[in-house]
């Protein structure tokens, strides 16, 4: 199975530029799965309210979503991507997950980081495990948390008790440490996991962010498949094979989930 990630810079409230740039980055690629950043469509460092309304969009009608739908079907492949959603009058940051099909499924936030927390409600759906199939791999399961849900232990391991084999993780990351502790999050689920971040720096008036690139790619023994450049806009691809995922076992006495005692994890 081929999985991978497009790092690059999404330009603040650019979409139609966005999803460009994705598509010249992606252009010749053999993929099964891909993943894209944290806010996608619309970039991060929002301002106010008029400004989400206008760059935000729902999953039916939007138009970064439903060229997203297009690249899947001519690829007859999967798609997660970070998005600036709107429904009703709620703002999430969501990730969606679109099929060959163009059938979509979506994730919203649960850990708001910072000043997210001013423009976005906070995710109001369960963490849900996906089926794909594809040309060379049978039902393989994933699940999606988005950025700062990676300091968040439950998130992955709650994935990884419904069944996920690769968990896909859109980011616009600013801190130096998540890079490092998602070997930690693939060992201790024994899961594949794709850290898609962005790159550069966004300047919004009195405000701006650094972002810190190298996105990572990491197979259940917590060993790097790949690490990104700090800056450049790369699509990166490699193979796996999912079932790796299925064997828990440390050793021939201990299993991570059969281990689990879960009778002294009450509070």
């Amino acid at each position: 199975m081929k999985i991978g990630y497009v790092q690059f810079k999404p330009e603040f409230g650019k979409p139609e530029e966005n999803i460009a740039r994705i598509k010249d980055l992606i252009s010749g690629k053999e993929f099964d799965l891909l993943v894209f950043p944290e806010l996608a469509n619309s970039g991060y460092l929002f301002s106010n309210e008029n400004e989400l309304d206008k760059f935000s969009e729902n999953m039916v009608e939007g138009m970064f979503c439903n060229e997203l739908k297009k690249i899947c079907r001519e690829s007859n492949s999967f798609i997660v991507s970070g998005i600036c959603e709107r429904d009703g009058k709620n703002f999430y940051n969501s990730s969606v997950l679109i099929y060959p099909d163009g059938k979509t499924f979506v994730y919203r936030k649960i850990h708001l980081f910072d000043e997210e927390k001013k423009w976005f409600t906070p995710g109001n759906l369960d963490l849900k495990v996906y089926q794909i199939s594809g040309r060379d791999f049978e039902k393989v399961k994933i699940g999606m948390m988005i950025c700062f849900d990676w300091i968040f232990p439950e998130t992955a391991r709650t994935l990884t008790l419904k069944g996920a084999q690769i968990i896909c993780h859109p980011s616009n990351l600013v801190m130096q440490y998540c890079q490092k502790a998602m070997c930690t999050r693939a060992l201790e689920n024994h899961v594949f996991t794709i850290t898609a971040n962005r790159t550069g720096k966004e300047v919004r008036q009195d405000k701006e962010l650094s972002f810190t690139g190298e996105s990572v790619i990491i197979d259940p023994k917590g060993n790097y498949l790949f690490n990104g450049s700090k800056e450049n806009d790369e699509c990166i691809i490699v193979d796996i094979d999912p079932d790796d995922s299925l064997n828990k076992t440390i050793n021939p006495n201990n299993d991570l989930l059969k281990d689990r005692r879960k009778q002294f994890y009450k509070l």
